[in-house]
């Protein structure tokens, strides 16, 4: 059976996962110029309370949508994890409420939308296709609204499109307490500076840090990052930087404090899914974040490095 999960149904007990399915269907049926790429989380999803037709209708809807938007071919990607949304996520993106949740993932490196087509995606009636009712979206956000989860969709004309669907998970205060990251809590004081042109970001994430341990330097671009770095390049164990800084860009900031030490530690942040590996040298970056991150996710991101 998939690692993706035992779906508990409001009728009876699903074996199986609708994803699964899915994708076996999508590599059979769709178009040998879309390569479709599965990455499921290590071990043991949690379980959620759904009614699995509804679910089916919902990926089904998705991947569709995701085949249309690559009338020339292109990537296909979906994935699941466990996910624990803490207040400091909360405070940082407004949404899901507090909670553990399964996490599905779908993305395309397909045409795109615009940002006036993203404010009305899930309206009824609303449609990017030349032909079509428009339901399919506005029916989606209301099965997943429905089973208590949330929907988020982030596009860029050009890069495609990403879904994110958070569905609760059973016993989520219990699966909350288990997933708390105790055995990476502990900074051990360690100097992280962190990048980031938005001030609220900043400031959650230095409270999040200092709270288990890590001592934290702030810097709101690229130029102040690199005079900060210059001066405490010896003390400084991690740097991270969001993908998009104003001033000077990302890729030029990393390269400046790689020439003051080569050993530089840097974890890259983005607000989008799509081709964030792609878009910077791998040599010279250790670990990315896909915004908005739990401290969870920050600190087991630390730890590993």
């Amino acid at each position: 059976m998939d690692s993706f999960s035992i779906l508990l149904s409001r009728n009876s007990l699903f074996l199986g996962s609708p994803l699964t399915e899915i994708i076996s269907v999508a590599r059979q049926t769709f178009p040998k110029s879309i390569e479709i790429q599965v990455n499921h989380a290590s071990g043991d999803l949690w379980m959620v309370s759904v009614d699995a037709t509804q679910i089916h209708q919902v990926l089904m809807n998705l991947f569709v949508n995701a085949r249309d938007a690559m009338p020339n071919g292109g990537s296909l990607m979906a994935s699941t994890e466990n996910i624990v949304i803490d207040p400091d996520y909360v405070a940082r993106h407004g949404q899901p409420p507090v909670g553990a949740y399964i996490l599905i993932t779908i993305a395309d490196t397909g045409i795109g939308m615009t940002s006036e087509m993203l404010g009305r995606i899930f309206d009824p009636f609303f449609t990017t296709k030349e032909t079509g009712t428009g339901l399919g979206l506005s029916t989606v956000q209301g099965i997943v609204k429905a089973h208590g989860g949330v929907i988020e969709v982030e596009s860029q004309i050009g890069q495609g499109a990403c879904f994110k669907i958070y569905l609760p998970a059973v016993d989520s205060k219990e699966v909350e307490a288990s997933a708390a990251p105790a055995d990476l809590s502990d900074g051990k004081g360690q100097l992280v500076l962190f990048v980031d042109d938005e001030s609220a970001i900043r400031e959650i994430a230095q409270q999040s840090l200092e709270t288990y341990n890590y001592r934290v330097m702030l810097a709101s671009d690229g130029i102040e990052a690199i005079d900060i770095y210059t001066q405490n390049y010896r003390s400084i164990a991690f740097v991270i930087i969001d993908m998009m800084m104003p001033h000077l860009d990302t890729r030029s900031t990393i390269l400046a404090l790689q020439q003051i030490n080569p050993q530089v530690q840097v974890v890259v942040m983005s607000g989008s899914f799509l081709n964030l590996e792609a878009m910077i040298d791998q040599s010279h970056v250790r670990a990315y974040l896909t915004k908005p991150f739990t401290t969870a996710a920050l600190l087991e991101t630390l730890a590993n490095i």
